[in-house]
């Protein structure tokens, strides 16, 4: 399915991409579930039902900080790096897509105004949570 973009720097999982574009009906998971971000796309026809439920406390251990950004609107330029700093590739973002952050590093360029929504574990520890580099 090209709305759905992989990436990967040898066996090490980068980013996962899923275009604005995307629409299967169904529920569909796109990440395994030793992912500590799970993402899943849902649609639905008029009329189906989700019975109401409410999630275990469960404790889980998080050792790396995974993101997913939504663009609600705008372009940007998202630059993708391995754990070792190397140069991996570069993807455009457009109004609508989905990227999860998955490994490795990244940057972004604003091409044209943007909003979007991250979503990324907690709770949040400041500076102890990233290393910036230059690449």
């Amino acid at each position: 399915n090209k709305s759905i973009e992989t990436i990967t720097h040898g066996l090490e999982p980068i980013a996962l991409i899923i275009r604005a574009d995307y629409d299967e009906p169904g529920i569909h998971f796109f990440t395994p579930g030793s992912f500590s971000q799970q993402v899943a796309y849902m649609k639905h026809p008029p009329g189906h039902k989700i019975a109401a439920h409410i999630h275990n406390m469960q404790t889980r251990q998080v050792i790396y900080t995974q993101e997913t950004l939504i663009i609600r609107k705008g372009r940007i330029k998202v630059s993708l790096f391995s754990s070792g700093k190397e140069f991996v590739c570069e993807k455009i973002l457009e109004s609508g897509d989905l990227i999860l952050l998955c490994g490795g590093g990244h940057s972004f360029e604003v091409i044209e105004e943007t909003s979007m929504i991250e979503i990324k574990q907690g709770p949040f520890v400041g500076d102890k949570d990233k290393i910036r580099f230059e690449p």
